[in-house]
């Protein structure tokens, strides 16, 4: 397992192709992390798909609906752009035009993505498992999409 150093801020996901293991930054964006652990923690990403999965850029999930379009019963999040930049393994909100849009739905980068830095709110990194995160099926839609297993954060697995 991953050497995690703030349980109560590292997320464990189990997906169809094996675990990843996300490091929160709460440093960067403390509203993002607390809304995502709040959706971690009433199982709000258990079984939904990795609907948009680009070669070289990215894997987004956390649409209820598995086609972008839907977020969590919560209202959107104001963003928190910051500094980190997206590169491999980045973890970052989606959103729409609206840079105050982010809601339940995130990517991970498999490649630098440098032009999405500072218009996209990232909250965490992927620190174990991102060759799992390779794995998941291409496609925009994916036709019989990967998809999170259950996602815990690591303090409440103990």
């Amino acid at each position: 397992m991953a050497d995690i150093k703030d349980p109560e801020n590292t997320l464990v996901m189990e997906t169809t192709k094996g675990t990843v293991v996300i490091e929160m930054r709460p440093d960067l964006a403390p509203n993002h992390v607390a809304h995502i652990k709040k959706l971690v923690r009433e199982k709000f990403y258990d079984g939904i798909v990795f609907h948009r999965v680009i070669d070289g850029f990215m894997a987004q999930t956390g649409c209820p609906h598995g086609t972008g379009t839907g977020g969590s019963q919560y209202p959107d999040l104001k963003q928190e752009f910051n500094a980190e930049p997206h590169v491999r393994g980045t973890v970052s909100m989606a959103r729409a035009m609206n840079p105050n849009s982010a809601n339940s739905q995130f990517f991970i980068c498999f490649d630098d993505a440098r032009f999405l830095d500072k218009q996209y709110t990232v909250w965490g990194k992927v620190i174990e498992g991102m060759d799992n995160v390779d794995k998941i099926k291409r496609g925009e839609p994916v036709r019989d999409p990967d998809k999170i297993v259950s996602i815990v954060v690591a303090a409440d697995a103990a």
